[in-house]
């Protein structure tokens, strides 16, 4: 079984490297054109600005623009020196020093750094030989004398030299660590002399050059306590690093490109460990040096995250295996086993089961209190990232993939695919639907045998046998799925598609034709928890123009909304309400003069009435603006959408109200809201820093907030009085503050708040305290965090505790910290966020993107 899944995963990822040479530049030539560029545009910032830019315009000739962003910014939710540990042997910086330095130079343009450690080992052995030394070696390492050891250390400098001047060529700036990173004992003195043993790393040198924005290469050598210089192994160095970093990529550069299968000479695209790891090593094929890598790989992930994985590659083809979907030489990750259960029973923990399906589907509740009265096979990995139910099917009939919900990391972490097979696997014909402006939608065309569109979804099947039966297929779903009477005819302007049936080049045999260039999706190997994935109106297919009125236009809150509201595509600014403001002409805002108005309820009523307003934000105090929403409800056209800015609709036990934090609310429940309360500025940071513990409280959460003085508004009083603020922090609503009931009513659980405001104007900056019920160390809760998160491009994880500085005027929120107490029971993390962007006017745009059917980050500066 694991060869056929080898071979499959080798072919995909030929065809997808063969499409990619038809359809993009190699990665070599376009490399060439950031050398030229970047020589010219590295003196200043806004060159360096402009390199960046140009780099990912030419990384989308390689991959997609989405391909790109996505893992650029899982790339860069870490520190920089956790992005890539990259190994390089001394045969590639001989023979592919050009294009090694070209693939390096994409990603330092980009801002990410890489740590490179390099061997020189062929090298090595030709200056031996040239000076009629034998080379020894004791059980495949080499013995090193002291005039072996003079010898490697000279050349060590002389090639580290060699590749930094290298990058330097190209416009990296680069920095040679020839000492000081590992120390060492002696492996075995006796038997190898001046080898050593890995003991210790230091990270410093290497921070440090990254600090300075260099990219640090070091030689694969190490000291001892004393001093002594010690020879060791490039591959051990590296894996050593990566212990010490733990990084999301451990890169092994190597000529062959990758691991290949002995038994069909097909390159291997990925092994998942967790799963295939037994098989593999029973295989006739798998010996030698490949059993060999594999188990020392295996090894080193066991002791990483499962955030991390290995990449075996050629050096001209690190960009594209960094960021495209398909890949280009063997990815190595722990991956999960995949299981397939008849019963919710079966499933160890049945409220996440139900809580993934009430998240993901309008009547998730309804379907899986009803699941367990239907004949179904659920396949899922471990930790839930991928759920397919499938309904099976009697008289020869396809079963129906009636479920099928993947996290962000499900999808780029190669499970979706792994799931997929395994149902493949137990049914030849099965059939499925997916709404048109699914992201993922290639994905389904990719594993798909035909698809015929209809309705606003589209149907996919395979397994069907002749023409007859696609026929049966497309007749059964669009009588079950008539299309709404006030519907577009297809003369109208709605394309209905099918694939056309083709005979193949083999007699008798014939097969559906394929959408070209969509095969070979495979990502970079996560296996990670995001338990929100984007499964709403996230799409550019909403061509239409918003119309947007802002009441309460005056506070800072408003200014902040109307500045992102001017550069978003689709939306456009036509009323703006103010009673102190009425009659002036609004400033900031470019696409159209506007002046201040001052909205009556009954100016609200009568526009509502006429369907001049697509969406209402509501940007009032506390206890104001029920009238106005009134208003729009007693209109009943039911046509536009509301956010409110306040608090008055966040305890809304109706269910009328969509509390609006999209990444711990399920996205398609904003995305079909009409009434969206958005979160308190304290509120949003505190739970997305609370949230991933939440299992695992041993008591009640404190929270220490401290905010800028536009928290408190525009209106004069002590804490927006700088004389007051002045070499002063005032602490205030010291208990029952309404955020610390917002917080606790979300998360389920009780939660101390004392809020603070501090003489900075915008940021927030909490430090909270959580008990826990059981130990965990501070890399077990980062690494629950980086899992929880990934994927989110408004969330930053990090290693330490974020700054208010580095967070005032960016769009997200930064966790960090993570500092364990010494019983292991209690843990403080620090969260930072901008009060008046994610803390309110960015996460009032992202509100509006979902219910008005835009992109989620449509307008929101990313970067």
């Amino acid at each position: 079984m694991l060869s056929s899944t080898l071979r499959n995963c080798s072919r995909r990822a030929l065809r997808s490297s063969q499409a990619a040479l038809r359809t993009a530049r190699p990665a070599v030539a376009v490399a060439s054109k950031v050398r030229s560029y970047a020589s010219s545009t590295a003196s200043s910032q806004n060159s360096s600005d402009s390199t960046r830019s140009t780099v990912i315009q030419l990384l989308n000739n390689i991959g997609s623009k989405r391909e790109v962003e996505q893992y650029l910014s899982h790339f860069t939710s870490v520190q920089s020196q956790q992005f890539a540990v990259i190994k390089v042997g001394g045969a590639i910086i001989t023979e592919h020093l050009e294009s090694l330095a070209s693939s390096l130079a994409f990603l330092n343009h980009v801002g990410l750094f890489p740590v490179v450690v390099h061997g020189a080992g062929p090298q090595l052995n030709k200056l031996l030989e040239d000076a009629g030394v034998e080379p020894q070696f004791e059980e495949g390492i080499r013995v090193t004398d002291g005039k072996t050891l003079a010898v490697a250390r000279k050349l060590f400098l002389e090639e580290n030299l060699k590749f930094v001047e290298a990058l330097e060529k190209m416009g990296v700036r680069a920095r040679p660590i020839n000492s000081g990173v590992f120390q060492a004992d002696y492996l075995d003195k006796e038997k190898y002399n001046f080898v050593g043993k890995i003991n210790k790393v230091n990270k410093d040198p290497i921070e440090a050059a990254i600090r300075a924005g260099c990219l640090p290469v070091l030689t694969s050598t190490a000291e001892t306590v004393e001093g002594q210089l010690l020879n060791v192994n490039a591959d051990v160095a590296a894996g050593e690093l990566a212990r010490a970093l733990e990084p999301l990529k451990i890169v092994y550069l190597s000529e062959k490109g990758g691991l290949f299968n002995g038994e069909t000479n097909e390159k291997i695209s990925t092994i998942n460990l967790d799963e295939e790891f037994d098989h593999l090593m029973s295989q006739w094929w798998c010996r030698y040096g490949t059993r060999l890598k594999i188990k020392e790989i295996k090894e080193l992930l066991d002791g990483l995250p499962r955030t991390s994985s290995v990449a075996i590659i050629h050096p001209s083809d690190l960009q594209k295996e960094l960021f495209t979907d398909t890949g280009a030489g063997t990815l190595i990750r722990r991956g999960y086993k995949l299981t397939a259960k008849t019963s919710t029973n079966e499933f160890a923990d049945k409220n996440k089961l139900k809580d993934i399906l009430v998240r993901a589907k309008a009547d998730g509740g309804r379907y899986y209190n009803e699941l367990d009265s239907k004949l179904f096979v659920a396949y899922a990995d471990e930790p839930l990232d991928v759920l397919a139910i499938v309904l099976p099917s009697k008289d020869g009939k396809p079963a129906v993939l009636d479920t099928f919900i993947s996290t962000k990391a499900g999808w780029l972490g190669n499970v979706a695919d792994n799931v997929f097979n395994a149902v493949k696997r137990d049914y030849s014909k099965l059939v499925w639907t997916a709404e048109q402006g699914d992201e993922n939608l290639g994905w389904h065309f990719d594993k798909s045998q035909g698809s015929f569109a209809h309705g606003g979804k589209v149907l996919f099947w395979y397994g069907a046998e002749n023409p007859e039966e696609v026929k049966t297929i497309i007749s059964e779903y669009v009588s079950a799925n008539a299309a709404p009477t006030n519907a577009a005819s297809p003369a109208s302007g709605v394309t209905q598609q099918i694939r056309s049936f083709s005979t193949s080049a083999r007699p008798g045999v014939r097969s559906f034709s394929q959408r070209p260039a969509l095969s070979g999706r495979r990502g970079f190997a996560t296996a990670t928890t995001n338990p929100n994935p984007p499964m709403g109106k996230q799409n550019d297919s909403n061509p239409k123009v918003s119309r947007v009125a802002l009441i309460g236009a005056r506070g800072y809150t408003g200014q902040a909304l109307i500045s992102l509201i001017n550069s978003h595509p689709k939306f456009e600014l036509t009323h703006v309400s103010s009673r102190e403001l009425a009659g002036t002409k609004l400033e900031g805002y470019s696409k159209k003069s506007i002046t201040y108005s001052n909205l009556g309820v009954e100016d609200i009523l009568k526009m509502e009435e006429n369907n001049e307003i697509d969406c209402w934000v509501m940007a009032l105090p506390n206890g104001v603006c029920k009238p106005f929403v009134d208003a729009v409800n007693k209109a009943g056209t039911g046509k536009s959408v509301i956010v409110d800015l306040s608090a008055d609709y966040r305890f809304d036990a109706t269910n009328a109200w969509t509390y609006g934090l999209p990444e711990l609310v399920s996205r398609s429940k904003l995305a079909r809201a009409t009434r969206v309360s958005n979160p308190g500025c304290y509120a949003t940071a505190a739970q997305l820093a609370i949230a991933p513990l939440v299992p695992h409280l041993g008591g009640d959460p404190s929270i220490f907030g401290v905010s800028g003085y536009s928290g408190a508004g525009t209106k004069p009083s002590p804490k927006n009085d700088l004389n007051e603020l002045r070499n002063n922090m005032m602490a205030y609503s010291l208990t029952d503050h309404i955020h610390e009931r917002e917080i606790g009513a979300q998360l389920g659980v009780p939660v101390g708040f004392t809020p603070h405001v501090a003489s900075w104007f915008q940021g927030i900056h909490h430090t909270i305290n959580i008990p826990l019920n059981k130990t965990f160390t501070s890399r077990d809760i980062r690494n629950l965090y980086q899992d929880r998160y990934a994927g989110e491009k408004l969330i930053k994880v990090t290693g330490e505790a974020p700054m208010v500085r580095d967070i005032s005027g960016k769009h997200g929120v930064e966790i960090g910290g993570f500092g364990v107490h010494s019983s292991g029971k209690r843990v403080v993390i620090c969260a930072t966020i901008d009060n008046l962007l994610k803390g309110a006017a960015t996460q009032c745009l992202q509100n509006m993107n979902l219910a008005l059917g835009y992109g989620e980050y449509d307008g929101i500066p990313l970067n």
